[in-house]
């Protein structure tokens, strides 16, 4: 039998729905009008400007952007041919491949970074008390780690 949502959990599920579909859309938007980046060129950045020597084996940086294998590839193709990534061969594993971020690549994450973060803090920070913001830390940190624990059982 099916236990269906109260009317409470239906106008707070959609609310999510639209705040995690929207919310990435606008901060990808604004990353485009002045960098050319979306939201996923812009976390790949992210992760490989926090990994050492700026490097990281393409699968790795699949799993912490969140993205396919073969979406991670096509947004390196995007960010190699503009100068801010190059790929290589693994050392240890010749059937791996490296992404490393270029000069150019940091420099345009340093750039686009504070438009990102005022962005973040505009739409969605912002929006909330220091308690709410709180709160949804840990309800949301809850969620991800329920999914996180599906995805390694599935």
């Amino acid at each position: 039998m099916t236990k269906w949502l109260s009317k409470d959990q239906q106008v707070h599920w959609r609310a999510w729905i639209t705040a995690s579909s929207v919310l990435p859309e606008l901060l990808s938007r604004e990353l485009q009008e002045v960098f050319g980046l979306t939201i996923n060129d812009y976390e790949i950045l992210v992760r490989l400007s926090e990994s050492p020597n700026r490097q990281m084996r393409m699968s790795e940086l699949a799993i912490k952007s969140l993205l396919s294998r073969s979406r991670l590839s096509h947004q390196i193709d995007r960010l190699e041919d503009r100068g801010y990534v190059t790929r290589q061969a693994c050392e240890d594993d010749r059937r791996g491949q490296n992404c490393t971020m270029t000069n150019k690549g940091w420099e345009t994450l340093v750039a686009a970074a504070p438009i990102h973060v005022a962005g973040v803090r505009r739409h969605f920070v912002d929006q909330l008390s220091a308690a709410e913001y709180e709160a949804l830390g840990k309800a949301v940190g809850k969620i991800a780690s329920h999914l996180d624990k599906e995805i390694e059982n599935s």
